[in-house]
Protein backbone atom coordinates (compact mmCIF):
# COMPACT_ATOMS: atom_id res chain seq x y z
CA UNK A 1 0.00 0.00 0.00
CA UNK A 2 2.92 2.38 0.71
CA UNK A 3 4.33 1.76 -2.76
CA UNK A 4 0.92 2.47 -4.26
CA UNK A 5 0.66 5.68 -2.28
CA UNK A 6 4.08 6.80 -3.53
CA UNK A 7 3.02 6.06 -7.11
CA UNK A 8 -0.09 8.16 -6.59
CA UNK A 9 1.89 11.10 -5.21
CA UNK A 10 4.26 10.98 -8.19
CA UNK A 11 1.49 10.68 -10.79
CA UNK A 12 1.05 13.79 -12.97
CA UNK A 13 -1.89 16.16 -13.10
CA UNK A 14 -3.62 15.13 -9.87
CA UNK A 15 -5.21 18.54 -9.31
CA UNK A 16 -8.32 17.84 -7.23
CA UNK A 17 -9.07 16.39 -3.81
CA UNK A 18 -10.62 13.30 -5.36
CA UNK A 19 -7.86 12.67 -7.92
CA UNK A 20 -5.36 10.97 -5.60
CA UNK A 21 -8.00 8.57 -4.26
CA UNK A 22 -9.05 7.67 -7.81
CA UNK A 23 -5.42 7.12 -8.77
CA UNK A 24 -4.83 4.90 -5.74
CA UNK A 25 -7.75 2.67 -6.76
CA UNK A 26 -6.50 2.60 -10.35
CA UNK A 27 -2.95 1.60 -9.38
CA UNK A 28 -4.25 -1.06 -6.98
CA UNK A 29 -6.38 -2.60 -9.73
CA UNK A 30 -3.50 -2.33 -12.20
CA UNK A 31 -1.15 -4.10 -9.76
CA UNK A 32 -3.53 -6.97 -9.00
CA UNK A 33 -4.49 -7.46 -12.65
CA UNK A 34 -0.82 -7.28 -13.59
CA UNK A 35 0.05 -10.09 -11.16
CA UNK A 36 -2.85 -12.19 -12.50
CA UNK A 37 -1.79 -11.60 -16.09
CA UNK A 38 1.83 -12.42 -15.21
CA UNK A 39 0.80 -15.65 -13.46
CA UNK A 40 -1.34 -16.76 -16.38
CA UNK A 41 1.43 -15.92 -18.86
CA UNK A 42 4.10 -17.78 -16.87
CA UNK A 43 1.85 -20.85 -16.52
CA UNK A 44 1.01 -20.77 -20.23
CA UNK A 45 4.68 -20.56 -21.24
CA UNK A 46 5.57 -23.35 -18.81
CA UNK A 47 2.90 -25.64 -20.30
CA UNK A 48 3.92 -24.72 -23.86
CA UNK A 49 7.52 -25.64 -23.17
CA UNK A 50 6.94 -28.65 -20.92
CA UNK A 51 4.28 -30.29 -23.10
CA UNK A 52 5.48 -29.20 -26.51
CA UNK A 53 5.17 -31.56 -29.46
CA UNK A 54 7.82 -34.29 -29.41
CA UNK A 55 8.71 -33.85 -25.75
CA UNK A 56 8.79 -37.13 -23.82
CA UNK A 57 6.62 -36.37 -20.78
CA UNK A 58 3.90 -38.20 -18.91
CA UNK A 59 0.57 -37.09 -20.41
CA UNK A 60 -1.53 -39.61 -18.52
CA UNK A 61 -4.81 -38.15 -17.23
CA UNK A 62 -4.91 -38.27 -13.43
CA UNK A 63 -8.25 -37.73 -11.68
CA UNK A 64 -8.01 -36.13 -8.26
CA UNK A 65 -10.42 -34.42 -5.89
CA UNK A 66 -10.14 -30.76 -6.94
CA UNK A 67 -13.03 -29.43 -4.86
CA UNK A 68 -10.87 -27.49 -2.38
CA UNK A 69 -8.63 -25.87 -5.06
CA UNK A 70 -11.80 -24.95 -7.00
CA UNK A 71 -13.18 -23.14 -3.96
CA UNK A 72 -9.88 -21.31 -3.57
CA UNK A 73 -9.40 -20.11 -7.14
CA UNK A 74 -13.04 -19.09 -7.39
CA UNK A 75 -13.47 -17.60 -3.92
CA UNK A 76 -10.23 -15.63 -3.60
CA UNK A 77 -10.59 -13.68 -6.89
CA UNK A 78 -14.26 -13.10 -6.09
CA UNK A 79 -13.38 -11.56 -2.71
CA UNK A 80 -10.60 -9.45 -4.23
CA UNK A 81 -12.78 -7.96 -6.94
CA UNK A 82 -15.72 -7.51 -4.59
CA UNK A 83 -13.30 -5.47 -2.49
CA UNK A 84 -12.49 -3.35 -5.54
CA UNK A 85 -16.21 -2.93 -6.17
CA UNK A 86 -16.84 -1.68 -2.63
CA UNK A 87 -13.80 0.61 -2.89
CA UNK A 88 -14.98 2.07 -6.20
CA UNK A 89 -18.59 2.39 -5.02
CA UNK A 90 -17.40 4.31 -1.94
CA UNK A 91 -15.48 6.75 -4.14
CA UNK A 92 -18.50 7.11 -6.42
CA UNK A 93 -20.78 7.89 -3.49
CA UNK A 94 -18.31 10.53 -2.29
CA UNK A 95 -18.34 12.05 -5.77
CA UNK A 96 -22.15 12.09 -5.78
CA UNK A 97 -22.53 13.69 -2.36
CA UNK A 98 -24.37 16.98 -2.21
CA UNK A 99 -21.88 19.86 -2.18
CA UNK A 100 -21.71 22.22 0.81
CA UNK A 101 -23.87 25.32 0.90
CA UNK A 102 -20.93 27.64 0.19
CA UNK A 103 -19.95 25.80 -3.01
CA UNK A 104 -19.42 27.98 -6.06
CA UNK A 105 -22.28 27.19 -8.45
CA UNK A 106 -21.51 27.62 -12.15
CA UNK A 107 -23.79 26.78 -15.08
CA UNK A 108 -22.26 25.13 -18.12
CA UNK A 109 -23.96 24.72 -21.49
CA UNK A 110 -22.61 22.38 -24.15
CA UNK A 111 -23.20 23.34 -27.77
CA UNK A 112 -21.73 22.14 -31.03
CA UNK A 113 -18.88 22.77 -30.62
CA UNK A 114 -18.12 24.88 -27.56
CA UNK A 115 -18.57 25.15 -23.80
CA UNK A 116 -20.30 28.21 -22.36
CA UNK A 117 -20.08 28.98 -18.64
CA UNK A 118 -22.08 31.39 -16.48
CA UNK A 119 -20.79 32.57 -13.11
CA UNK A 120 -23.16 33.64 -10.31
CA UNK A 121 -22.27 37.31 -10.79
CA UNK A 122 -23.19 37.27 -14.48
CA UNK A 123 -19.66 36.78 -15.85
CA UNK A 124 -19.57 34.59 -18.93
CA UNK A 125 -16.89 32.50 -20.59
CA UNK A 126 -16.53 30.40 -23.72
CA UNK A 127 -14.20 27.37 -23.67
CA UNK A 128 -12.55 28.71 -20.52
CA UNK A 129 -13.49 28.22 -16.89
CA UNK A 130 -11.88 30.19 -14.07
CA UNK A 131 -12.33 28.83 -10.55
CA UNK A 132 -10.71 29.42 -7.14
CA UNK A 133 -8.44 26.84 -5.55
CA UNK A 134 -9.51 24.90 -2.43
CA UNK A 135 -13.18 25.84 -2.80
CA UNK A 136 -15.91 23.34 -3.73
CA UNK A 137 -17.27 23.99 -7.21
CA UNK A 138 -20.50 22.67 -8.71
CA UNK A 139 -20.94 22.83 -12.48
CA UNK A 140 -24.59 22.38 -13.51
CA UNK A 141 -24.58 21.06 -17.06
CA UNK A 142 -27.10 21.16 -19.90
CA UNK A 143 -26.92 20.81 -23.67
CA UNK A 144 -28.47 22.78 -26.50
CA UNK A 145 -28.30 20.03 -29.10
CA UNK A 146 -26.70 16.59 -28.56
CA UNK A 147 -25.03 14.72 -25.71
CA UNK A 148 -21.71 16.26 -24.67
CA UNK A 149 -19.41 15.22 -21.84
CA UNK A 150 -17.56 17.56 -19.49
CA UNK A 151 -14.17 15.92 -18.90
CA UNK A 152 -11.23 17.35 -16.96
CA UNK A 153 -8.60 14.57 -16.68
CA UNK A 154 -6.57 16.43 -14.03
CA UNK A 155 -9.62 16.45 -11.73
CA UNK A 156 -10.63 12.85 -12.62
CA UNK A 157 -14.19 14.03 -13.31
CA UNK A 158 -16.40 13.32 -16.32
CA UNK A 159 -20.10 14.10 -16.56
CA UNK A 160 -22.46 14.00 -19.53
CA UNK A 161 -24.48 17.05 -20.55
CA UNK A 162 -27.77 15.64 -21.82
CA UNK A 163 -30.41 17.52 -23.87
CA UNK A 164 -33.58 18.08 -21.88
CA UNK A 165 -31.95 17.36 -18.52
CA UNK A 166 -29.72 18.97 -15.93
CA UNK A 167 -26.75 17.08 -14.60
CA UNK A 168 -24.00 18.24 -12.27
CA UNK A 169 -20.41 17.52 -11.42
CA UNK A 170 -18.69 18.67 -8.23
CA UNK A 171 -15.00 18.95 -7.43
CA UNK A 172 -12.50 20.91 -5.38
CA UNK A 173 -9.36 21.95 -7.24
CA UNK A 174 -6.30 21.53 -5.05
CA UNK A 175 -3.50 22.86 -7.25
CA UNK A 176 -3.37 26.23 -9.06
CA UNK A 177 -2.65 25.95 -12.75
CA UNK A 178 -4.17 25.51 -16.20
CA UNK A 179 -5.81 22.19 -17.05
CA UNK A 180 -7.32 20.74 -20.20
CA UNK A 181 -11.07 20.52 -20.68
CA UNK A 182 -12.47 18.09 -23.25
CA UNK A 183 -15.76 16.83 -24.57
CA UNK A 184 -15.51 13.06 -24.05
CA UNK A 185 -18.64 12.16 -26.05
CA UNK A 186 -18.59 12.07 -29.86
CA UNK A 187 -20.88 14.98 -30.72
CA UNK A 188 -20.41 15.62 -34.42
CA UNK A 189 -17.90 16.46 -37.11
CA UNK A 190 -15.94 18.95 -34.99
CA UNK A 191 -15.98 16.91 -31.80
CA UNK A 192 -12.17 17.00 -31.58
CA UNK A 193 -12.30 20.82 -31.66
CA UNK A 194 -14.60 21.01 -28.62
CA UNK A 195 -12.00 21.60 -25.98
CA UNK A 196 -10.98 24.34 -23.60
CA UNK A 197 -9.15 24.92 -20.34
CA UNK A 198 -9.81 25.31 -16.64
CA UNK A 199 -7.80 28.00 -14.88
CA UNK A 200 -7.42 27.35 -11.15
CA UNK A 201 -6.51 30.55 -9.27
CA UNK A 202 -6.02 31.71 -5.73
CA UNK A 203 -9.09 33.22 -4.07
CA UNK A 204 -7.62 36.71 -4.35
CA UNK A 205 -6.73 36.36 -8.04
CA UNK A 206 -10.15 34.86 -8.75
CA UNK A 207 -11.85 37.87 -7.12
CA UNK A 208 -9.65 40.22 -9.15
CA UNK A 209 -10.46 38.29 -12.31
CA UNK A 210 -14.20 38.63 -11.63
CA UNK A 211 -13.79 42.40 -11.24
CA UNK A 212 -12.06 42.67 -14.62
CA UNK A 213 -14.81 40.85 -16.48
CA UNK A 214 -17.56 42.71 -18.29
CA UNK A 215 -20.43 43.29 -15.92
CA UNK A 216 -23.59 41.52 -17.06
CA UNK A 217 -26.90 40.86 -15.35
CA UNK A 218 -26.83 37.77 -13.17
CA UNK A 219 -28.64 34.70 -14.44
CA UNK A 220 -31.47 35.35 -11.99
CA UNK A 221 -31.78 39.01 -13.06
CA UNK A 222 -31.78 38.08 -16.74
CA UNK A 223 -34.33 35.38 -15.95
CA UNK A 224 -36.60 37.90 -14.23
CA UNK A 225 -36.54 40.09 -17.34
CA UNK A 226 -37.44 37.09 -19.50
CA UNK A 227 -40.16 36.13 -17.01
CA UNK A 228 -41.81 39.46 -17.78
CA UNK A 229 -41.13 39.76 -21.52
CA UNK A 230 -42.33 36.23 -22.24
CA UNK A 231 -45.61 36.97 -20.48
CA UNK A 232 -45.12 34.64 -17.52
CA UNK A 233 -45.85 37.39 -14.98
CA UNK A 234 -49.15 38.11 -16.70
CA UNK A 235 -50.54 34.79 -15.43
CA UNK A 236 -48.43 33.99 -12.36
CA UNK A 237 -48.59 37.42 -10.69
CA UNK A 238 -50.62 37.52 -7.49
CA UNK A 239 -53.13 40.03 -8.89
CA UNK A 240 -53.36 38.42 -12.32
CA UNK A 241 -56.79 37.91 -13.87
CA UNK A 242 -55.70 34.45 -15.02
CA UNK A 243 -55.90 31.78 -12.32
CA UNK A 244 -52.35 30.33 -12.28
CA UNK A 245 -50.15 28.96 -9.46
CA UNK A 246 -48.21 31.45 -7.35
CA UNK A 247 -44.51 30.85 -8.02
CA UNK A 248 -43.11 32.72 -5.04
CA UNK A 249 -40.88 30.33 -3.11
CA UNK A 250 -41.74 27.52 -5.52
CA UNK A 251 -38.25 26.02 -5.64
CA UNK A 252 -37.90 23.14 -3.19
CA UNK A 253 -41.57 23.24 -2.17
CA UNK A 254 -43.81 20.16 -2.13
CA UNK A 255 -46.36 20.45 -4.96
CA UNK A 256 -49.64 18.52 -4.99
CA UNK A 257 -50.85 17.49 -8.44
CA UNK A 258 -54.29 16.91 -9.96
CA UNK A 259 -53.70 13.17 -10.28
CA UNK A 260 -53.11 12.84 -6.53
CA UNK A 261 -49.32 12.68 -6.66
CA UNK A 262 -47.00 14.97 -4.76
CA UNK A 263 -43.48 15.89 -5.67
CA UNK A 264 -40.78 18.37 -4.81
CA UNK A 265 -40.35 21.34 -7.13
CA UNK A 266 -36.76 20.78 -8.18
CA UNK A 267 -35.10 22.06 -11.35
CA UNK A 268 -36.35 19.11 -13.40
CA UNK A 269 -39.95 19.77 -12.34
CA UNK A 270 -39.68 23.49 -13.13
CA UNK A 271 -38.17 22.74 -16.52
CA UNK A 272 -40.93 20.26 -17.38
CA UNK A 273 -43.58 22.73 -16.22
CA UNK A 274 -42.29 25.25 -18.75
CA UNK A 275 -41.74 22.91 -21.68
CA UNK A 276 -44.36 20.23 -20.92
CA UNK A 277 -47.01 22.07 -18.88
CA UNK A 278 -49.60 19.28 -19.18
CA UNK A 279 -47.28 16.67 -17.67
CA UNK A 280 -47.67 17.61 -13.99
CA UNK A 281 -50.66 19.93 -13.49
CA UNK A 282 -51.00 21.44 -10.03
CA UNK A 283 -54.10 20.47 -8.08
CA UNK A 284 -56.88 23.07 -8.35
CA UNK A 285 -55.76 24.41 -11.73
CA UNK A 286 -56.71 23.68 -15.32
CA UNK A 287 -54.12 22.60 -17.93
CA UNK A 288 -54.36 25.80 -19.95
CA UNK A 289 -50.71 26.91 -19.93
CA UNK A 290 -49.12 26.84 -23.43
CA UNK A 291 -45.82 25.08 -23.99
CA UNK A 292 -42.70 27.22 -24.38
CA UNK A 293 -40.70 24.40 -25.96
CA UNK A 294 -40.29 26.27 -29.26
CA UNK A 295 -40.06 29.74 -27.74
CA UNK A 296 -37.07 29.49 -25.40
CA UNK A 297 -33.46 28.64 -26.11
CA UNK A 298 -31.52 26.55 -23.62
CA UNK A 299 -29.78 29.68 -22.33
CA UNK A 300 -33.07 31.53 -21.86
CA UNK A 301 -34.52 28.54 -20.04
CA UNK A 302 -31.44 28.42 -17.83
CA UNK A 303 -31.96 32.07 -16.87
CA UNK A 304 -35.64 31.66 -16.05
CA UNK A 305 -34.90 28.62 -13.89
CA UNK A 306 -32.21 30.58 -12.05
CA UNK A 307 -34.79 33.30 -11.35
CA UNK A 308 -37.40 30.80 -10.12
CA UNK A 309 -34.89 29.28 -7.71
CA UNK A 310 -34.44 32.68 -6.06
CA UNK A 311 -38.03 33.91 -6.50
CA UNK A 312 -39.66 34.88 -3.20
CA UNK A 313 -42.19 37.45 -1.99
CA UNK A 314 -39.67 40.28 -2.17
CA UNK A 315 -39.29 39.67 -5.91
CA UNK A 316 -43.01 39.39 -6.72
CA UNK A 317 -43.80 41.12 -10.05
Amino acid sequence: MNELQQAVEQSPFAASELASDVDLLFYAMLTVCGFVALGVTVAMLDFCIRYRSGKQVDRTLRLRNLRLPEYIWIGVPLLIFLGFFVWGATLFMRYQQLPPEDALRIHGVGKQWMWKFYHPGGQREINELHIPVDRPVVVVLSSEDVIHSFFVPAFRVKQDAVPGRYTRTAFTASEPGTYRLFCAEFCGLKHSKMRGQVEVMSAQHYAEWLDTREQSPTLAAAGEALFRTKGCSGCHAVDSAVHAPDLRGIYGRIVHLRDGRSLRADVAYLRDSILLPEKDVVAGYQPIMPSFADQLTEEELLKILAFLQDFDERDAP
